[in-house]
């Protein structure tokens, strides 16, 4: 894990978002961005439950390939990602991303890459329980736009 990468982990324990945010603290840094991710009570009009995330044994090792591919390539002081795992119910915290940079626009980029390629490359499954019928499986092997190991 590089310098710029400072906080890197799949909990099955509840996020603290001030543990990642205190994690990017650089005194380089002139903004700050981050983004929680929270289980909602609805998807598609279908009232939620519960969610159930899956990791791959690989899945650490995929983020951290993400997060020093953008820490590479973006002028970022700092990158910190902490996703849940297990199960989780309406309103607790699934994901927390955050980067610092010298400057807001590159932290706003930076942290829209580290959620949006986690999500997109990370092998984490999610599995939705619905009030009114079967779960459903989101993200799993062979779904399109599941996330995969290459």
């Amino acid at each position: 894990m590089s310098d710029t990468v400072r906080l890197l982990a799949l909990r099955d324990t509840p996020i603290d978002p001030a543990e990642v945010l205190a994690a990017v603290d650089d005194a380089g840094a002139g903004g700050v961005v981050s983004f929680t991710g929270l289980v909602r009570d609805t998807d598609g009009g279908r009232s939620v439950t519960e969610l159930e995330y899956v990791a791959h044994p690989d899945a650490a090792a995929a983020l951290r390939t993400v997060a020093d591919r953008i820490a590479a390539e973006l002028p970022v002081r700092a990158l910190a990602a902490v996703h849940r795992v297990g199960v989780l119910a309406v309103g607790e915290v699934a994901v927390v991303v955050a980067a610092a940079a010298p400057h807001r626009a590159e932290a706003f980029e930076a942290a829209r890459r580290l959620i949006d390629e986690l999500k997109a490359e990370v092998p984490i499954w999610k599995r939705q329980v619905f009030a009114d019928g079967p779960p459903e499986w989101v993200g799993s092997p062979g779904q399109e736009g599941s996330a995969g190991l290459q």
